[in-house]
């Protein structure tokens, strides 16, 4: 099973995270499901705040990225009743709050991706994109976005 995996790599799977505003926590479409952007709260408390590359360093963003992919499991999970009907993990959509000169955040993102990876193997392999941006909500240092088809 997909939880039992992410306890035996020394991980929690969430409860679904809150919306910080006026929209859903991930919608379904057909067989995608689409999740809104995820940041790195545990139990209610953000815990990477910051620009990378000033105020934390790329490991730090690195498991600030596992913890906004585990989120966005979260929030899938939600909808589908269970990890075990997702079938390809599709793309990531990866925010870095990152400092001036911070180029990066494709090495941040692979702590999401990396974690995909082994996690699901083959069906966590994904399309990406890590952008660089000046801010995130609550000054969080990772916000990421994930669509993953699933069974219907």
């Amino acid at each position: 099973m997909i939880e039992d995996k992410i306890k035996k790599l020394g991980f929690e799977l969430p409860e679904p995270t809150k919306p910080m505003a006026a929209y859903l926590p991930s919608v379904q479409s057909g067989n995608l499901v689409f999740t809104a952007g995820q940041i790195p709260v545990v139990k209610g408390e953000l815990k990477y705040k910051g620009k990378v590359g000033f105020i934390l360093t790329l490991e730090e963003a690195q498991k600030a990225a596992q913890i906004c992919v585990l989120n966005c499991l979260s929030v899938v999970k939600s909808i589908t009743g269970s990890l075990e009907n997702i079938e390809q993990i599709v793309k990531l959509t990866v925010f870095v709050n990152s400092a001036d000169n911070f180029t990066s955040q494709h090495l941040v993102a692979n702590g999401a991706s990396e974690l995909l990876g082994e996690i699901f193997g083959e069906t966590g392999k994904h399309a990406r994109s890590a952008i660089g941006v000046n801010e995130l909500p609550g000054d969080s240092a990772v916000e990421i976005e994930m669509v993953c088809r699933v069974k219907n």
